[in-house]
């Protein structure tokens, strides 16, 4: 992959400075390493003793690019209002109340496994039908 992909990485991201790791070509903490070396005056740095060099390293971090969703407004249009007041309930009680808006607006990506609870409150809903997240985006698992 190339350094251009890895402009998004956070400036606090931890990074793994060992290159002769057999895992390096896909470790996301690897690949995003020169790119904030370059940009960035201090680094967050995993402690190079305890990297195993391996895929069974507890910092590995997958390269792969993951998809996100953002936002459910539209989902409520497609809901009876006693089916989104459970919905609503159920991840307000999970989330909270201001991260559940915010989630709802679209101004948080919804990793893999909010997007399950997300699906398992339209379940206890009452929604049998397959509704969808407003918007999808690949993006990179910075800090799931």
């Amino acid at each position: 992959m190339k350094k251009n992909l890895y402009k998004e990485a956070p400036a606090n991201f931890s990074v793994c400075v060992h290159t002769d790791c057999t895992c390096g070509s896909t470790c996301l903490r690897q690949l995003a390493y020169p790119v904030l070396l370059e940009r960035e005056a201090f680094l967050h740095l995993a402690n190079p003793t305890r990297c195993t060099k391996e895929l069974s390293c507890p910092y590995y971090r997958d390269a792969a690019p993951v998809t996100y969703m953002r936002g459910f407004t539209q989902m409520k249009k497609r809901m009876y209002p006693e089916q989104y007041q459970k919905f609503m309930n159920f991840l307000i009680a999970h989330f909270g109340r201001n991260p559940y808006f915010e989630r709802r607006r679209g101004d948080r990506k919804l990793n893999l496994q909010e997007q399950e609870i997300i699906r398992k409150a339209l379940k206890q809903a009452g929604v049998t039908e397959n509704l969808d997240f407003d918007l999808k985006e690949d993006g990179f698992n910075w800090f799931d």
